[in-house]
């Protein structure tokens, strides 16, 4: 049943966060405009058109509203989506593992504009040497989004190392930082990088130096050791669900909820990817504490390609990027953030020092991330 009488909020909000529970008006946000927002969501869930939806929207470090709709397994099965339920996030997962390097940039083990092949030796050959650490993280690099090969990998189960190693030898689309291209497969070798210096897996960094101290309890690449597939929000497809290679390795799938795969592999909550974003708003640091520097923020949430139409950060999409990023039209030209092909989208304007976190489970394809815009410009349209 839709609201009617104002905002109902359930807060699952932890006690030492930096994210509190709060007010609308006491943050200058309309609770009408709120409820309006909320509405869009539990209307698609109700129409039967979306399975799963949850939101987070925080103001000045307040959470204004908190809600999850529908169930979490498929058909309308399953226990309710609660508002921290858990759900495969898709490419928000490449910021994060953007993130991940920038704090070695931060600790002097990585330069961005070092050439890649002074940390992946194997990366030569065509117009590699020139391909800089930097170029991975913003798109021009010249690597495609997948390889070519992308299907037979995932049928085969192959283990990310056969996609690095692919990475390594494909074809450049084009000289890099002479074109754009939205990729998976530069933010996959950033994360080679990573792990190679670190000599721990990606996963476990992450792991160590990000979800634990921002208290991202809720927060894993690939799977959370104890949680299971049916512990989390199943993945609509938008397809035959029943088919061999769905079976095998479409997003419910054991391999490909477990492969932990850099450019899509993060599953995650509401409240943890808030706490993210807050800690970008606040420069880094989380409770007072300081996590990256200032440097690295200003760096991963302003525009990296400016000799190109391409706005970009390292690692997070602006508001300005491209359309397809599901901000909606009225954030600031400073919001960051970025969306999931699964149906998701996380992003802060820091010109009005607000965070919205929609996550569902239907694919954007299916509209072209309509439903992530309307409920965005809802959100933003909330601030008085």
């Amino acid at each position: 049943m839709l609201l009617t009488l104002g905002l109902v909020f359930l807060f699952t909000m932890r006690a030492d966060a930096q994210l509190q529970k709060g007010v609308p008006g006491a943050v200058g946000m309309s609770a009408q405009r709120l409820q309006a927002a909320a509405a869009i969501l539990e209307g698609e869930v109700a129409s039967g058109k979306v399975g799963a939806a949850s939101i987070l929207v925080a103001r000045r470090g307040q959470v204004v509203l908190h809600r999850g709709f529908g169930k979490m397994g498929p058909g309308g099965e399953g226990a309710e989506v609660q508002p921290d339920s858990v759900y495969l996030l898709a490419s928000i997962t490449k910021p994060v593992a953007v993130s991940a390097l920038l704090l070695l940039v931060d600790r002097g083990q990585v330069l961005l504009n070092e050439p890649v092949w002074k940390y992946l030796p194997e990366f030569k050959g065509e117009d590699r040497a020139a391909v800089r650490v930097r170029d991975l993280l913003s798109h021009t690099s010249g690597l495609p989004d997948m390889l070519p090969q992308n299907t037979e990998l995932r049928r085969a189960h192959a283990p990310l190392s056969k996609f690095v190693e692919g990475s390594m030898t494909t074809r450049l689309l084009y000289p890099p930082r002479q074109g754009f291209q939205y990729q998976s497969m530069g933010i996959l070798l950033a994360a080679e990088i990573v792990e190679r210096i670190t000599k721990k897996r990606l996963r476990d960094f992450l792991q160590e130096e990000m979800f634990t101290p921002l208290g991202m309890k809720d927060s894993a690449l690939g799977m959370k050791p104890g949680v299971r597939i049916g512990d989390t929000v199943w993945c609509d497809e938008g397809r035959n669900p029943n088919s061999a290679d769905s079976q095998s390795f479409g997003p419910n799938s054991a391999y490909w909820r477990d492969m932990g795969h850099p450019w899509g592999g993060m599953h995650s909550t509401t409240t943890d990817l808030a706490l993210l974003l807050q800690t970008f708003l606040n420069k880094g640091t989380n409770k007072g504490k300081r996590w990256m520097s200032q440097a690295a923020v200003t760096a991963m949430t302003s525009d990296q390609n400016g000799h190109l139409p391409h706005p970009w950060g390292l690692g997070w999409a602006l508001g300005r990027s491209t359309a397809w990023m599901y901000f909606g039209d009225l954030v600031s030209a400073k919001a960051f953030g970025h969306s999931g092909a699964t149906g998701t989208v996380a992003w802060a304007d820091p010109e009005r020092d607000l965070i919205t976190v929609i996550l569902t489970n239907r694919p954007v394809s299916v509209d072209d991330g309509a439903l992530l815009r309307r409920v965005s410009n809802a959100v933003t349209a909330a601030v008085e």
